[in-house]
């Protein structure tokens, strides 16, 4: 063979194996979308609110899986079906059970506890968050679940059998309240499981305890509180780099919040700041995504660690836009955890390596569904500017809290709007005097998620009256103005766009300029920001 003729090969056979590489890595990185509703690999609609995930062997197999477990209400059913309005009841209807190899495609196993099981006591009750703990000792799967007033323990022989009922905790000579304010259940790396939770009323005390067997029954053998503070719900713990991490959100109903958080080197603490929890950075522009705290998970793959945040979004009762599980994976400065607010990101599980995905929408709260209260906004949380984004007037009315005159930020839409538009809430660009308004959001990298160069489209949907004399949306990137003019009066909803904005050093100013006379009108929603 001659030394051409040899060369030739070996370099076909050295890109036959990148080429092969390629394609394996490639499929190993799969996409998880935030902001719709989720379904299993085999087209189900996904159900799973208040839950967790936890690793167990399958039974047919012996081989480890992800299991994951969520009440499914009837009336998520009903706002997947027809978004357009929120729903003040929920009616229990399962707790379902969905596996995974990948953390990213699910199937269906079966509801493993349902408002038809037996039980003696009626389940025309509240049923919420709740966590499966394997307990050894008796090599059954226990589930603590909120029921009533109470928590409710439920046993199975397998992570999908059924789970039948065992007994209820009443929680009052443990905390002071029969119920838990809110609780999950968290799996340490030897095996030992534990209820994290909230005290009943105001919940303004966090406890940990270990699960059990006490006098033949599954039961929390401890109680350790761990925080006494600012009034917490949505308590969920993970561990990183051998450090614990009790997370939970504000006291806001169904509604999102900030998501916080306290560090220890103890599950059982002291846990620091002591009594006083830090805002997790990266989740104040948006409220974790739209969500409150649910759960974490956290994959290791030799000395890496991925925690992924598993946030509740409870959009039909609150109205809070698309999907009720928005996952976002967290960055580490150190011990301190970065929530990194995305739309669409890759997950490779084999190695816990995770990358953003080409569709992913760089506007935080570009629904506007992230402020829970018409803006500004005198009562918890008092608010004066809407999340994410800066109103200036440069004529008209001051917008200040408490004030009687001050424009009112954000719009509650009908039930006609949201036929067209996502969630409860729009932009709302008004005045009762002539009126010149700027309102602007500044995108940049951050630590962990470049906002790369390249060419992207910027997009909203706009519905306005008569009586302006300029309104406009803009963009500013690298010293250049990007331009659209609204022109016309829109009365439904109408979709505008700038393409080709030629983003430059990882930063982009986005916007909506009104210049307007007294009564002039005009909303805007679902703003997206999306590389070409």
């Amino acid at each position: 063979m001659s030394i051409a003729i040899r060369l030739h090969y070996q370099l076909l056979c050295i890109g036959i194996f990148f080429l092969f590489c390629s394609v394996d890595i490639s499929a190993q990185n799969k996409n998880i979308k935030n902001d719709v509703f989720w379904d299993t690999q085999e087209g189900r609609p996904i159900y799973s609110q208040g839950g967790g995930i936890f690793r167990f062997p399958d039974p047919q197999t012996g081989i480890e899986k992800y299991y994951w477990y969520g009440v499914h209400y009837e009336e998520a059913e009903k706002y997947r079906k027809n978004p357009v309005k929120k729903y003040d009841h929920c009616s229990f209807q399962s707790v379902s059970c969905y596996s995974s190899t990948d953390l990213v495609n699910w199937t269906f196993e079966r509801d493993v506890l349902t408002n038809t099981s037996e039980t003696p006591q009626s389940w025309r009750t509240w049923v919420g968050r709740l966590g499966v703990a394997y307990v050894k000792e008796i090599n059954k799967y226990a589930m603590f679940v909120q029921h009533g007033n109470q928590v409710l323990v439920t046993l199975a022989d397998s992570p999908a059998g059924d789970f039948s009922w065992h007994h209820k905790i009443n929680m009052e000579p443990i905390i002071g309240t029969s119920n838990t304010g809110d609780q999950t259940v968290f799996t340490d790396e030897d095996g030992k499981s534990y209820l994290i939770y909230s005290y009943g009323k105001g919940r303004n005390k966090i406890y940990v305890s270990e699960i059990g067997v006490k006098d033949g029954k599954v039961t929390i053998l401890d109680c350790t509180q761990i925080f006494k503070g600012a009034s917490r719900e949505g308590n969920c713990m993970f561990k990183y780099k051998n450090k614990y991490y009790m997370a939970a959100s504000n006291i806001y109903g169904w509604d999102s919040s900030f998501a916080y958080y306290l560090v220890s080197d103890d599950i059982r603490g002291p846990y620091l700041p002591a009594n006083e929890m830090e805002i997790m950075e990266g989740s104040a522009e948006d409220y974790a995504h739209v969500t409150q705290t649910g759960f974490f998970y956290t994959i290791k793959r030799n000395d890496k660690e991925t925690v992924i945040y598993c946030g509740d979004r409870w959009s039909d009762f609150a109205g809070n836009g698309l999907g009720y599980n928005q996952w976002v994976p967290l960055s580490f400065d150190g011990h301190k955890p970065y929530f990194n607010s995305l739309s669409s990101w890759n997950l490779d599980e084999k190695t816990g390596n995770w990358n953003v995905a080409a569709d992913n929408n760089y506007v935080k709260n570009g629904s506007f569904e992230a402020d829970r209260n018409k803006i500004p906004s005198d009562v918890k949380p008092v608010q004066e500017q809407l999340l994410g984004w800066k109103t200036v007037v440069i004529k008209g009315n001051p917008i200040a809290v408490k004030s009687e005159i001050s424009p009112q930020l954000n719009y509650f839409n009908t039930e006609e709007d949201r036929k067209e538009v996502i969630g409860e809430k729009s932009l709302n660009i008004n005045d009762t005097v002539d009126f010149t308004r700027e309102i602007t959001q500044q995108i940049s990298s951050s630590p962990y998620v470049a906002l790369k160069d390249g060419v992207y489209t910027l997009t909203a949907r706009v519905k306005n009256s008569n009586g302006f004399k300029e309104l406009m949306m803009s963009a500013n990137t690298g010293g250049v103005d990007y331009k659209v003019a609204i022109e016309k009066e829109n009365t439904s909803w109408t979709s505008i766009s700038i393409s080709d904005i030629n983003v430059k050093k990882g930063k982009i100013t986005i916007g909506f300029y009104a210049d307007g006379t007294a009564n002039a009108q005009c909303l805007i929603d679902d703003v997206t920001l999306v590389i070409k």
